[in-house]
């Protein structure tokens, strides 16, 4: 099964993702590492949640 980057959301074994990983320390995930779908993301002053239609949600807790 492939996999995708959760920033950019092209497949992860294809190029660096050097900068994604850096941005993702400070930002939540844009897509779904499962499946390529754009997440609903939304950022409170206390963390994110970011939710997949087909496989759940995430959260920075």
């Amino acid at each position: 099964m492939e996999t995708y980057c959760d920033r950019c959301g092209e497949p992860a074994a294809s190029g660096a993702h050097d900068a994604c990983r850096a941005a993702r320390a400070m930002e939540p995930p844009r897509y779904c590492a499962q499946c390529r779908r754009r997440m609903v993301v939304q950022v409170t002053p206390v963390g994110w949640e970011a939710r997949c239609s087909r496989h759940g949600t995430l959260t920075s807790a």
